[in-house]
């Protein structure tokens, strides 16, 4: 289910007016803050996807048991009724200003202004009675310094009487260094969020409780799917054994299913030299992302952070035809990327990352008919991991952009008419593609109702340029070929955690580490339960014993906790009826049934991607 253009205004104005509220309540805060804590330096203060957050630099730990006093404070201001007033200032006036106050983040982001650009500041009350239009105040009775201002672009409210007291919470302290740079210093970061209504509150506050009970890294933890480990370095993920098991079947089925789709697999280096990604643009564009780079006999060497320029040489290594085009070419294709310590997260956010890459290269008139073909793969592929609800987004051409306007009408066009065929409607974001080529980007809606970007499509008519990509056209000339980027998934980590965190570690039976659990009551049984394991593994599932010599009610016990869909309980009544008695999840017992029986029925759950 996606959202329409004519919604998507509608949606618009509803973004922008809780976004100022968001923007108001962090000034609010960061108000409240500075008169509560004596002595503290206000950083930065933005708003969020579900609601905003200040850094500050506090003389004392600010602690969860402060939050509530916070709060209390942010609604006496908020009931006060003071007026939000925007202020435009001269810079080097108000320059002066900032460093008598002793604000040095505040001078540090004047700094950060370009020259020419118009510099604001917001004022929450006003200090001489200026603009007031509060019910409550007057020029002449305001309270003196009941006021409070920051550099600010805004936008806000126009009074704090426009903001429900009811209808935001602080949620945590936290740390960050300012600017993410690890060499600056440790600031105390408070993340809160605002809505319109004390019932929006309410039913973010329970999504969250449900995120934080699904979150990925706790359940990666307690399921033993993943680690990231110190000792090797932030943001590099170690597959264990169980989540590895989950990963090689995403990957089997997205080769088969690349396969099926007319798609030809590479594999590709890890590093090049240097050189390449100074064609490519990359180390120009894309260099604060990269690692350094290596030498290697005196030639610099740069480990990948993308595999498009390597599916580029893999092409220009012979001259294609056009009866040879569309080329299809896939990869799982590892990449590395720089990102602060501060800005990883779990598997959301790593250095070291599997994306499942493709590029098409084709005709002019091809790439209606491929956008449609990825588009569809793209459907199914989501589907069968249980994602059918999406956002789509068409991103058209910015101001800035290489390709003549000839090349961007027929790659918008053939986008849309892609996205018409399937009858999907969009949002369009005007000018927000990127500089060599619109894209549409597909947001996957998860169980509890949060949006995951994940899968993109990417026309290109950069890098055809950059390398003199070339096809013999059938009058023998050379023209360049249309080259579409394209990811599904985005990066099997991500997408691994997203999937962690759609399932609460309750994976399908088809992607399930374990997908049956064989408990023996005795040791009398061990040997029928490894003959019964064999012939389970033997036909393709994937089979454990419990050997731990518990007692049945914790064995049962410990299977659930591990979230293993099926057992498979053995005593002295199943190894003389030669059957397992069989308990699942999702549907409780089943009985007891013979081997063959239960082989059967678990494979066709596998093969339809349903539960049992």
């Amino acid at each position: 289910m996606v959202s329409s253009l004519a919604q998507s205004q509608s949606v618009q104005q509803d973004s922008q007016n809780i976004e100022k509220i968001r923007h108001t309540c962090a000034h609010i805060m960061a108000m409240a803050v500075q008169k509560l804590f004596k002595g503290t330096k206000v950083a930065i203060g933005p708003v969020t996807e579900t609601g905003f957050f200040y850094d500050f630099d506090c003389p004392v730990s600010i602690t969860p048991n402060d939050l509530g006093k916070i709060e209390s404070e942010m609604r006496r201001i908020i009931k006060s009724k003071l007026p939000i007033i925007r202020e435009e200032v001269d810079r080097e006036e108000i320059k002066a200003e900032i460093a008598s106050l002793d604000e040095p983040y505040k001078l540090d982001i004047l700094d950060r202004i370009s020259e020419g650009e118009t510099i604001t500041r917001y004022y929450i009350g006003s200090p001489d009675g200026r603009k007031v239009e509060s019910s409550l105040f007057t020029a002449d009775s305001l309270p003196p310094r009941d006021y409070w201002w920051d550099l600010c672009a805004g936008p806000h409210v126009n009074s704090t009487k426009e903001i429900n007291a009811k209808a935001f919470a602080l949620l945590n302290v936290a740390g960050a260094y300012w600017q993410g740079d690890e060499q600056a210093p440790m600031l105390q970061r408070i993340y809160g969020t605002a809505w319109e209504t004390p019932e929006e509150l309410q039913e973010y506050l329970k999504q969250r409780e449900e995120a934080l009970r699904r979150d990925h890294r706790k359940l990666g933890k307690e399921l033993n799917l993943f680690s990231i480990q110190d000792e090797a370095g932030g943001g590099l993920v170690f597959w264990h054994p169980k989540g590895a098991a989950i990963r090689y079947q995403i990957e089997d089925y997205w080769r088969r299913s690349h396969i099926e789709a007319g798609y030809e697999l590479l594999y590709t280096p890890h590093v090049a030299n240097l050189d390449l990604w100074k064609t490519s643009g990359h180390f120009d564009f894309y260099f604060e992302s990269m690692f350094d780079s290596m030498s290697v006999e005196n030639q610099a060497y740069q480990i990948k952070p993308m595999n498009c320029p390597f599916h580029v040489l893999t092409y220009k290594n012979q001259l294609h035809s056009y009866r040879e085009l569309p080329l299809r070419w896939a990869e799982l294709g590892t990449v590395y990327r720089y990102e602060r310590s501060g800005a990883l997260h779990g598997l959301m956010r790593v250095r070291g990352f599997t994306q499942d890459d493709a590029h098409i290269f084709c005709l002019p008139e091809q790439v209606a008919s491929e956008i449609l073909g990825v588009l569809n793969l793209t459907e199914k592929i989501l589907s069968d991991f249980g994602f059918k609800d999406y956002e789509i987004n068409l991103s058209t051409r910015p101001s800035k952009s290489v390709g003549s306007d000839d090349i961007w009408e027929l790659a918008t066009d053939a986008l849309v008419e892609a996205l018409n065929t399937k009858g999907w409607k969009y949002i369009v974001d005007d000018g927000g593609g990127a500089f060599y080529g619109p894209k549409i980007d597909i947001k996957i809606k998860d169980a509890i109702g949060r949006l995951w970007q994940c899968s993109t499509i990417q026309v290109d008519f950069n890098l055809p340029e950059r390398f003199d990509m070339e096809y013999v056209a059938p009058d023998g000339s050379k023209k360049r070929p249309i080259m579409i980027h394209r990811a599904i998934f985005g990066s099997l980590e991500r997408f691994f955690g997203i999937l962690i965190e759609n399932y609460a570690g309750d994976f399908p039976l088809w992607l399930a580490p374990v997908q049956i659990r064989l408990l023996p009551v005795s040791d009398e049984v061990r040997d029928y339960a490894q003959l019964a394991a064999k012939k389970l593994k033997q036909s393709g599932l994937r089979v454990e014993i419990d050997n731990t010599g518990e007692r049945l009610g914790k064995l049962i016990r410990t299977a659930e906790v591990e979230k293993i869909p099926v057992v498979g309980v053995i005593g002295k009544r199943e190894v003389e009826t030669n059957t397992l008695s069989i308990r699942t999840r999702k549907s409780g017992d089943l009985g007891a049934l013979v081997v063959d029986n239960i082989i059967s029925r678990l494979q066709q759950v596998i093969a339809e991607k349903t539960t049992i």
